[in-house]
């Protein structure tokens, strides 16, 4: 060969050299622009066809696609894994490997056993007619591979610090060259760059996990009892980790058959997001369950919001319905306006009065009380429902005002949330959900309410109305220790509250009794010594009852003591 002839061959292979390296260049471009495992491996095979192959199917082990580590390479036993991406040429769309989303068949025998159990790739230059069956998942896929002229194979693994992600097997068939050493050494680099795309996915979709699970586990697990209302409510995720945590509900029950509605997003996302949001709902059920009013538990939780290290805010908005006037009283701290739907379907948004966020150290917040008819429905919400990447947040809501009167309770979760939010595929934050709808009257024969006399005929009116009241409900049984408990309420009331004012008996799954008054002091249990003649009334009330508190009032203030009901009932009779 003379010296014209090396320069020519020796530009040629520069060229094709140069040529390989830009095409692995292009793959880092085209190849990972997500971090969807899904998206990422239907890239990889993309990539390859027609340019490199004429078919090419993706392959990742079970581990990885949830968010585990993969197999150490050479370990004994082929793992589990499921077919991702398959991408072929027009004249082989006819074949049928193993379907995308399901378990990939294989055998011990299989070229790609071979390179998943010992991390190598495996090199078919020229397939021989027995070994089709080595490649295909069964023996119809083999034939049909015969007869396409399917002529060569390569198997490469998906290898990534070290730890075993897939496979990535190639065919070319007709008139194609077969593949060779260098095409082996080729797919190899490929295989290697696409799977640290494909490992940084597998991290990010386990970091989502996490995420997902502390935020799931830091919302409530179950729905308490909420007379005069039925209450649906769900949390949707979403695909991205940075869109998740921060966002949060709860439901309480209160004393007197009143049921708080509260709805908050930390501002920010993550692991810290999540992990204030879980401070921040204890705190807020702490301050529920001592019976404050809502403004004054948004205004405690600021408070408290201001001593986290982490230094975020929140937005929030707290509902309190009290099923005795069939009424919200609703407290909002920078959050969006909750939406009131009619029996009739007719739907706005409460212009409640929107006070600082919690942690900004902006205080008081200002209530607005909301009636409701049976049949209405309360639509409680985080901005993630209605937020989007392109449109206007007024054009959104604008979305969500139309589309709510359709919303129903038959279907409520994720996927329904994922349909009915104005955002669409869109949407980009997580998104909370919660409807509570206003029940028609019939559970109201459980609840009484009678005004006292202001002097000392109001303990003997008391024990009147609270005998007679429970012989209609066939709760006898709790007769004597309800008359006691009312009688020492009253009494308290006249010496320490400037007189009763209203008696309230209510029973749902336990018996309420509940009096107020005009005194601004909340009573304690004291300490009474032998020689003291009174001061054990609380003290009875303490032992005699489940459990008891007070709260105040815009007029003053209300105590209330709770039962248990007689084993076997769990109400009164309906009318």
């Amino acid at each position: 060969m003379d010296k014209e002839e090396t320069d020519v061959e020796q530009g040629v292979e520069e060229d094709t050299a140069s040529g390989q390296l830009g095409w692995l260049n292009e793959a880092s471009v085209r190849i990972g622009s997500t971090l969807d495992l899904v998206t990422t491996s239907q890239e990889l095979a993309d990539f390859t066809v027609p340019h490199f192959a004429d078919g090419a199917a993706v392959d990742l082990l079970e581990s990885v696609l949830h968010g585990e580590e993969g197999a150490r390479p050479g370990r004994s036993g082929r793992p589990a894994t499921r077919a991702m991406a398959v991408a072929a040429i027009d004249a082989l769309t006819t074949l049928e490997p193993d379907p995308v989303g399901e378990l990939s068949a294989s055998n011990v025998d299989q070229f790609a056993t071979i390179c998943l159990t010992l991390g190598k790739p495996v090199l078919v230059s020229r397939i021989e007619p027995d070994e089709y069956v080595r490649i295909a998942p069964n023996s119809r896929s083999a034939e049909l591979l015969r007869r396409a002229g399917v002529h060569s194979y390569l198997v490469v693994p998906l290898i990534a610090r070290g730890v075993l992600l897939g496979a990535a097997d190639f065919i070319r068939a007709g008139d194609r060259a077969p593949f060779t050493a260098a095409d082996l050494e080729l797919a190899t680099q490929l295989a290697s760059r696409a799977a640290l795309f494909v490992d940084n996915a597998r991290l990010y979709e386990r970091e989502r996990e996490h995420v997902v699970a502390l935020q799931r586990s830091l919302l409530p697990r179950a729905t308490p009892v909420t007379p005069g209302l039925t209450v649906s409510h769900c949390y949707a995720p979403t695909a991205d980790p940075s869109g998740v945590g921060g966002d949060w509900y709860d439901i309480a029950s209160l004393p007197g058959g009143r049921t708080a509605l509260v709805v908050g997003d930390v501002m920010g996302h993550g692991l810290s997001a999540a992990a204030t949001m879980g401070r921040l709902r204890a705190v807020g059920r702490t301050l529920m369950a001592m019976d404050m009013a809502p403004d004054r538990v948004l205004a405690r939780l600021d408070l408290a919001a201001r001593d986290l290290e982490e230094d975020q805010v929140a937005t929030c908005l707290c509902a309190v319905y009290d099923p005795a006037d069939a009424s919200f009283t609703v407290v909002s701290a920078g959050h969006p306006l909750p939406m009131l739907i009619g029996p009739d379907g007719s739907a706005s948004f409460v212009e409640v009065p929107i006070g600082a966020p919690i942690g900004a150290g902006v205080i008081p917040y200002d209530a607005l009380r909301v009636p409701v008819e049976p049949g209405s429905r309360l639509v409680l919400y985080t901005d993630g429902l209605v937020k989007s990447r392109t449109r206007d947040i007024d054009v959104q809501l604008d979305r969500l005002l139309r589309s709510a009167p359709a919303l129903r309770f038959a279907r409520f979760d994720a996927a329904a949330l994922s349909d009915f939010a104005p955002a669409g595929t869109e949407r980009f934050d997580e998104a909370v959900l919660l409807v509570a709808a206003a029940r028609p009257a019939t559970w109201a024969s459980g609840l009484r309410v009678w005004d006292l006399p202001g002097d000392g005929s109001a303990a003997g009116a008391a024990r009147k109305h609270v005998r007679e009241q429970l012989g209609l409900w066939h709760l006898d049984d709790l007769a004597d220790v309800t008359e006691l408990v009312v009688s020492e309420l009253v009494g308290n009331a006249l010496r320490y509250g400037g007189g009763p004012g209203r008696l309230r008996l209510l029973c749902h799954d336990r018996l309420l009794v509940e009096v107020s008054d005009t005194g601004p002091d909340l009573p304690q249990i004291q300490h009474a010594s032998l020689s003291d003649e009174g001061g054990r009334g609380l003290q009875l009330i303490n032992m005699l009852c489940r459990r008891w508190g007070s709260c105040r009032t815009e007029t003053g203030k209300v105590v209330w003591a709770e039962q248990d009901m007689p084993s076997g009932v769990s109400g009164p009779p309906l009318p």
